[in-house]
């Protein structure tokens, strides 16, 4: 088969890369990512999402997607006409996706909070009027999204509530699959990955939405998996060489397994890349939240929550099957015939 496919020589059989070496580098990175993510995330600390630009479906409104053809949105007459006499509040008007769109259209997004007594559908009536004056007859609407007040809040909680669920039943499973020094690692890699794809929305602006916890959910499922797979070596390696210091089984384990996480990783960045890129504005967000995750992902897996059970060591049953006096694998950087 490889003599078909030559680019697979470029992943090498066994690697030798001291992990552990880099460990309180890589530690203090994280450190300082997490603080600098925490910090863009919740200030300003004011509801309901603090430094993450939330969508409709937080914050409640309404949410028009106009298109105007070959001429260019003009903001300020779209902003300044719905500002007027209706009693709209928080307006906001932004392009998206111009001019680099490929078929050379313009558009924008508008977003408000719609007049007190006003229901929603009338809301979005009015407010088009309003454009189509401003804009002239070419604009067209795409997209028209109402969410009420109550609405919005039931869906941030229910957000929060199935985040903070998955990440306790993803303690459960590794508790209950490893022993605690194991749990303690995953936890640590979860809110890790968990807070950092938070600080990429709050840096960048993306809109956060029902997709943006979605693709959080998606991330922690992935880093997950990926840690699963380095303890699972670990775990056996420690049972078969029992006297071979901690950071070297550590370094062997994630060496061991190193293939597996690159060719997985690079399979899921080209399809999330494609979907980036041909997706749409709808499906940007996500698939860049993805993507980062992944790459985070990979990265807790292995200066995370591998190193946490070297702080804290692991407990080598005598009752644990193995042979005490095995030898170690030699390692090295061959690569595939």
């Amino acid at each position: 088969m490889s003599n078909w496919w030559p680019l697979i020589k470029i992943v090498p059989i066994t690697t030798n890369f001291k992990f552990v070496k880099y460990a309180k580098v890589m530690a203090a990175l994280s450190i300082i990512g997490v603080i600098g993510s925490l910090y863009m995330t919740l200030i300003p600390f004011q509801g309901p999402c603090g430094g993450l630009n939330c969508g409709v479906d937080f914050t409640g409104g309404v949410l028009i997607e106009l298109d105007t053809g070959q001429t260019p949105v003009d903001l300020a007459a779209a902003r300044t006409a719905l500002q007027g006499t209706q009693g709209r509040q928080d307006v906001q008007v932004q392009n998206y996706g111009t001019p680099s769109d490929p078929s050379g259209r313009y558009h924008a997004m508008v977003r408000f909070q719609p007049p007190q007594g006003v229901a929603g559908p009338v809301a979005v009536n009015q407010a088009e009027a309003t454009l189509t004056a401003a804009l002239g007859e070419t604009v067209q609407f795409t997209r028209q999204e109402v969410v009420g007040p109550k609405v919005s809040g039931e869906l941030f909680t229910g957000g929060i509530v199935a985040l903070l669920i998955a990440i306790g039943l993803m303690m459960l499973y590794i508790w209950f699959r490893f022993e605690w020094q194991f749990g303690l690692g995953a936890v640590f890699g979860l809110f890790h990955d968990v807070i950092l794809v938070f600080g990429l929305f709050a840096i960048t602006k993306m809109e956060f939405t029902l997709t943006a916890v979605a693709a959080v959910l998606t991330v922690i499922g992935y880093s997950m998996n990926d840690t699963v797979v380095v303890f699972d070596r670990l775990r056996e390696n420690l049972r078969k060489y029992k006297k071979m210091p901690l950071r070297d089984v550590i370094d062997l384990s994630i060496n061991e397994t190193l293939s597996r996480t690159i060719i997985t990783g690079v399979t899921a960045l080209m399809a999330l890349t494609a979907l980036a890129v041909l997706g749409g504005e709808t499906l940007f967000a996500f698939s860049v939240a993805l993507i980062f995750g992944i790459v985070f992902g990979t990265y807790s897996s292995i200066y995370v929550g591998a190193p946490i059970i070297l702080l804290w060591g692991v407990k080598r049953g005598d009752a644990a099957s193995g042979d005490d006096e095995a030898e170690p694998v030699k390692l090295g950087m061959a690569s595939r015939p």
